[in-house]
């Protein structure tokens, strides 16, 4: 007698009987599923399942698309390893990395540093295009790792077998995709059909991968200019290299091998050397320029505030006396605090900031005057009042951070040449292997969730909860401004997660299966079981990752 299970989909509100063994895929067939664009992976029991997964017990679904933010990122790693198996087709044994996400698709460039030209990229784009027509099967298969082994060191990929040597594991998992095989934390597409718009451009040193928005898969995201991100991406990438650890692979060796303390000094005083430097230049701007504003901008989780302050301790080494004043504290009150579209108060938009105040304040303490500067009280959502008036000497440089720090009309009446702009951001250089990038966003997450459930009494699920509209400020409000910057200061420490690891993991667990986020939380854990733990003892009290572990001897 057949077997059969009931399940919950819930994409049509509906419990049904289906025969045991049934794959997603099939499953969206036989109920003639549709949504507005074409399926892609599906939700079991709130964790992401490509669909191939079989069904055996019951289990609650639903269906997504590319509109769905995990939907996009199984089209943004479906792309990738298409392009993985038409570079591979086309030029072999040449090493090829995908490095960054820039704006909806990523760059990519190959190991020789040689400039690809129109005719590559035109040969690329048809295999690429080739791969997708003949709609490849992809599979996923859990293997003996012995066997990963052999068939990862039969290809030549060095940087996925130093993964595979510094976590033990019986079983691993990886995809094929015809003679191409890989390894994703996450679902792909049953096979390469499923791509329906891509495109690619030379772009810096190598070529940009173009993918649709997710907000409108029928445009694609052709317009980027990420040049100055992209320099500090290219310093940082030489500079992992030149340490031993431009994967993961690489720095759980060294873990392993007892050089935690080396690295954390290393990578400690690589930051302070490029905060003294940032200082350096906003002492000559003011010297030559009479530069009396430094701002300092960025998205959630980039250690904005430590920044602020570690320039502060370099510029009084220069002779300058730095003043730090919190955007934050310019809020209107909240009964004039501007509404997203889901009527809550959006604190992330520029109205919500009293500009004229904030405009007028700044003027007159560059003039010298005494200004009474409001502080800002959360509780109360009200402005309040410093009980001592704030006033400038010659020496004063004032620093002030936030989200809108390098939009112009966030302080229109101050002279381009006497304000300072930087950009911190933590841009993740490690990379699991040559293809497979670590995401800033997931960085930064793995930040906030640290910090806001040791310092605000926020859990793992309410952050994940608030990450997507987080990150929806940020491509409205930081992002399109970032190339404004004067300087770009790349926060991340290399060995991070590394430390972040012991500190999220039991957070992360504590997400229910029940919660729509439950799936996400799988996902970090997933990724965080592939580095090798490391101690926070010996992490200066004035690191950036201080602001989110603690410890730190600044006041926040």
């Amino acid at each position: 007698m057949t077997k059969r299970v009931k399940i919950v989909c819930e994409n049509i509100g509906q419990n049904i009987e289906i025969k045991a063994d049934t794959s997603l895929l099939e499953l969206q067939q036989q109920l003639g599923i549709q949504t507005k664009y074409p399926i892609l992976a599906a939700y079991v029991n709130n964790v992401i399942k490509d669909l191939n997964y079989r069904i055996y017990k019951p289990v609650n679904i639903r269906f997504i698309d590319i509109s769905h933010f995990e939907g996009y990122r199984v089209y943004q790693r479906t792309i990738s390893f298409i392009l993985q198996k038409a570079v591979w087709d086309l030029y072999g044994q040449r090493t090829f990395y995908i490095r960054h996400s820039v704006g909806c698709g990523f760059y990519c460039e190959f190991g020789d540093n040689d400039p690809i030209s129109n005719d590559e990229i035109k040969a690329l784009k048809l295999k690429i295009q080739e791969v997708i027509d003949r709609r490849f099967p992809i599979h996923h298969y859990s293997l003996p790792t012995d066997e990963v082994h052999t068939i990862y060191e039969r290809k030549g990929y060095e940087d996925k077998l130093s993964l595979l040597h510094t976590r033990k594991r019986l079983y691993s998992e990886i995809y094929t995709l015809d003679d191409t095989v890989g390894y994703f934390h996450g679902a792909l597409t049953p096979d390469t059909g499923y791509i329906h718009l891509f495109d690619i451009k030379r772009y810096y040193n190598g070529f940009y991968a173009a993918l649709p928005t997710r907000e409108d898969p029928a445009v694609l995201d052709m317009n980027v200019h990420w040049d100055r991100m992209l320099d500090v991406f290219s310093e940082y990438h030489d500079w992992v290299n030149i340490m031993g650890v431009p994967t993961v692979g690489h720095l759980n060796e060294k873990v392993q091998k007892g050089d935690t303390s080396e690295l954390i000094k290393i990578a400690e005083a690589f930051h302070e050397n490029n905060i003294a430097r940032i200082a350096n230049q906003i002492s000559t701007a003011n010297r030559e320029k009479g530069t009396r504003v430094v701002l300092i901008s960025g998205p959630s989780s980039s250690g904005k505030t430590t920044t602020a302050k570690r320039v502060g301790i370099q510029l009084r080494i220069l002779g300058l006396d730095p003043v730090l004043i919190s955007l934050d504290d310019y809020f209107v009150n909240r009964d004039q605090t501007p509404r997203d579209e889901s009527g809550d108060y959006d604190y992330e938009a520029l109205e919500a900031i009293d500009l004229k105040l904030l405009n007028s304040d700044l003027q007159r303490l560059i003039d010298g005057e005494s200004v009474e500067v409001p502080r800002y009280d959360f509780i109360t959502g009200s402005r309040q009042w410093h009980e001592k008036p704030l006033k400038l000497n010659e020496r004063s440089i004032l620093i002030m951070e936030g989200i809108h720090g390098l939009n112009p009309n966030l302080t229109p009446s101050i002279p381009r040449d006497q304000k300072f702009c930087i950009y911190a951001s933590c841009l993740t250089a490690v990379a699991m292997d040559n293809l497979s990038r670590i995401s800033t966003s997931d960085n930064r997450l793995l930040r906030r969730i640290t910090r806001d459930y040791a310092t605000r009494g926020s859990d793992a699920l309410a952050t994940l909860q608030r990450w997507p509209s987080v990150r929806r400020g940020e491509g409205k409000h930081i992002f399109p401004y970032q190339e404004n910057a004067d300087v770009m200061f790349n926060t991340s420490l290399f060995y991070e997660i590394a430390v972040l690891r012991p500190k999220i993991e039991p957070i992360l667990r504590e997400v229910p299966d029940t919660a729509p986020e439950y799936g996400e939380a799988v996902r970090l854990l997933k990724f965080l079981d592939n580095f090798t733990p490391i101690s926070p003892d010996e992490i200066p009290p004035t690191s950036i990752l201080r602001e989110f572990i603690g410890g730190s001897s600044f006041k926040y």
